[in-house]
């Protein structure tokens, strides 16, 4: 800092282009002969006509005024020198005539150490949200927010809110390296409404929502919002011990997805909150023997119709279901009843509004500037640029923040397929080739490596699952062994085969028997999660039990087929809201579930079905242990096309004891049907999903059956069963 200011910085100061303006604001000394250092202050408050400077410990009557070098509000003047130093408070008076004494920000130095500079740059610096963004702080016994912000390219950054009347001259960040802005701003905190003001490389003004802002308005509002990290109390120890203990691949995974906004309305059909979710959905979601819920919509977006996953706010939690803490609340006791909390996570692309992170410092930075990488022209959003340490940077620590702070236990992590392949929903000369002349995305496939490594490094029993839709090799493959590091995939396979399927006319399914059972072909190619989500229930698409072809009857026996189908097939099982009871219309985001149906005992049958099959997959082991091993499953009827009746086993290992599920695809019952037995004995019938209990006709009366000692498929002996119609029956020895 100059002990006199030429013109040239005068200038600078009172345009509010200084990039480094607290080299020139605030307090500092000077060397003097034999003697004490000069302590000067130098402070620009606009629309100031006097400004007064006294220490903490002083009065204010001994204030010391400064000098005006420019009348648009520059002040300076010597003060007396003080060590250890201490901050001192502004006195100052306006033109309006209104006074104010507060405390100068270009007083305190800068928080952010090189290193922390130096670990963003290069992109490793894992909890760069507890670094950038808006954090409240005490400087120097003094109480404030500290302001960083990421604008490599910007001319200047301000931030904006009501306490400087957004009034972008007033707070005037200091460049740091890395392309970092930083300011402590005192006497503000929790609850400030602020903004980043950006001038650009092109001098045009942007005014842009914080990237790091922890919490944000409810839309249409779109300030960001100043909150604390460190605002709650947590009581899930226990919980977080377990998982950190736990193996995901042989433990029962039963997923409800849920998105929070139309499960239920209040009674004014306004959205539940944390608080009304945590009274309401827990208790039913234990009640069904759900392990986990999967929340839709999470992070914070504009427009209720994306569904939440076009994010403008990737670290704070919407406000349409309350506050950040609210948030924490509802986990905690979602784990104190012993259910996970999954979210859905999009680092596959970002909306255009002009609030968000579209050429945040009028370039773009965190999207690719060519079209042909950065456009999503399937959903008119930008695609991140994985290659720059930075962006990638602010998505690893994204993912790592949501399970650090609101103790996350897994992210479903949206549209993998599109950032896999460079050519995703485009067409011949609309991408570019990787350097190999390859269709691959590699910066994306190295980002998704790093991710779900780190995400094992620092949080091991936390679930990472990809919703891919290819055969892109070793999804879900460990990363030191050359695949992306997934815990779980989507098998996007199943579930659109036995979607055709189930679909069909019975009298059809016959020709499309292959649609059952291609999916042992890959069943054990990765560690899959078998999902029945909401994208399957929207667009035309149909409800679950709607696409169920027949009158009403074979169409909830469908339904219940199809889902106790998804229960003894190996992998893990997810199922959108509404398909538990048997919804008839498609989801509606505006629109609560039709509770009403469960007035209905059908209705009520199907749901009852749903709560058994959940409480049967994590009862016995068979069903869950030994998914990620052929192992554990043999086929017993394969190729019974003409009666669309198939068999197979589940077994918790090798020798153990099998578990028998027969499914007949047809209305017509089959009686004395044979089928083989790899042990003979008594089988008892443990589920029939016929049975009356659920809705069913109760056509079979056979409860036990003896093995016969002929052998049959190419086992030893054989079972001779009567199938009820449209009907899953599992057997068991005993």
């Amino acid at each position: 800092m100059p002990l006199t200011l030429n013109a040239g910085e005068i200038a600078s100061l009172l345009a509010a282009t200084n990039r480094e303006p607290r080299s020139l604001l605030g307090y500092h000394e000077f060397a003097r002969d034999q003697d004490m250092p000069i302590a000067l202050v130098r402070v620009l408050e606009r629309d100031a006509v006097s400004v007064a400077v006294f220490y903490e410990d002083e009065s204010v009557d001994n204030a010391r005024p400064l000098t005006m070098i420019d009348p648009a509000g520059l002040f300076e003047g010597r003060v007396p020198y003080r060590r250890p130093l201490q901050p001192y408070r502004l006195q100052i008076r306006y033109r309006d005539g209104a006074e104010a004494i507060k405390h100068d920000p270009y007083y305190f130095a800068p928080q952010l150490s090189d290193f922390d500079l130096y670990l963003f740059g290069e992109g490793n610096h894992h909890a760069i949200y507890r670094k950038l963004g808006a954090h409240p702080e005490v400087l120097d016994g003094i109480a404030g927010v500290r302001f960083a912000v990421w604008a490599p390219h910007a001319q200047r950054v301000s931030v904006v809110g009501d306490f400087n009347f957004w009034d972008g001259r007033r707070h005037v960040l200091h460049a740091r390296g890395s392309g970092v802005w930083e300011l402590f701003v005192p006497d503000i905190g929790v609850g400030t409404l602020y903004k980043f003001e950006i001038r650009t490389p092109q001098n045009w003004v942007l005014i842009k929502s914080d990237p790091f802002g922890l919490q944000m308005q409810l839309r249409p509002d779109t300030a960001s919002v100043v909150t604390s990290l460190d605002d709650y109390e947590w009581q899930d120890q226990q919980w977080l011990a377990n998982r950190l203990a736990w193996n995901p691949q042989i433990a029962p995974i039963s997923v409800y997805e849920v998105h929070p906004g139309s499960w239920r309305h209040n009674v004014d059909h306004g959205f539940l909150s944390w608080q009304q979710l945590s009274e309401q959905l827990i208790p039913y979601v234990k009640d069904m023997g759900y392990t986990h819920i999967e929340l839709m919509g999470v992070a914070e977006y504009p427009f209720d119709g994306s569904w939440g996953y076009q994010v403008t706010g990737y670290y704070a939690p919407t406000a349409r279901y309350g506050s950040p803490r609210d948030f924490k609340k509802f986990i905690d006791e979602c784990h104190q009843a012993g259910i996970g909390v999954l979210m859905d996570w999009v680092p596959g692309h970002f909306p255009k509004d002009e609030h968000g992170l579209r050429e945040f410092d009028g370039t773009s930075l965190y999207e690719h500037a060519d079209p042909r990488q950065g456009e999503h022209q399937e959903w008119g959003t930008k695609v991140f640029n994985y290659g720059r340490n930075e962006v990638r940077n602010f998505l690893v620590a994204n993912a790592l923040y949501w399970v650090e702070q609101f103790h996350i236990d897994g992210l479903r992590v949206d549209a993998v397929a599109s950032m896999l392949y460079l050519d995703y929903a485009r067409k011949h000369g609309e991408w570019i080739p990787n350097r190999y002349g390859g269709r691959e995305n590699i910066e994306a496939i190295e980002f998704l490596k790093q991710l779900n490594w780190s995400m094992g490094h620092y949080f091991p029993g936390v679930l990472m699952i990809a919703e891919e839709s290819t055969a892109f090799p070793g999804v879900t493959q460990p990363v030191h062994l050359g695949g992306l590091g997934f815990t779980f995939k989507w098998n996007m396979g199943w579930m659109n085969d036995t979607l055709r399927y189930m679909q069909l006319d019975p009298l059809y399914r016959r020709y499309e028997h292959n649609l059952i059972t291609f999916s042992m072909m890959y069943a054990w190619s990765e560690k899959f999660m078998l999902p029945l989500s909401h994208d399957e229930v929207v667009h035309g698409k149909r409800s679950l039990l709607s696409k169920m072809p027949g009158d009403e009857w074979q169409q909830r026996a469908s339904l219940r087929m199809l889902l106790g189908y998804m229960t003894v097939h190996p992998g893990k099982k997810l199922l959108f809201m509404g398909g538990e009871f048997g919804q008839w219309h498609e989801w509606r985001d505006h629109e609560q579930l039709d509770w009403r149906l469960l007035d209905h005992p059908n209705h009520r049958g199907l749901r009852e079905w749903c709560k058994t099959m959940n409480f049967v997959y994590r009862e016995r082991p068979e069903l869950h242990v030994s998914d990620h091993l052929w192992e554990g499953f043999q086929w017993v009827d394969l190729s019974n096309h003409n009666d669309s009746v198939f068999a197979f086993i589940r077994r918790a290992a090798h020798d153990a004891e099998p578990l028998l599920c027969v499914f007949n695809c047809t209305p017509v019952p089959r009686n004395s049907y044979l089928l083989g037995a790899p042990l003979p004995g008594r089988y008892r019938k443990i589920i029939d999903s016929d049975d009356p209990a659920w809705g069913g006709s109760g056509y079979s009366h056979q409860y036990t059956v003896d093995a016969e000692h002929d052998g049959w498929g190419g086992f030893a002996h054989r079972l001779r069963l009567d199938l009820p119609p449209l009907a899953v029956t599992f057997w068991q020895r005993g």
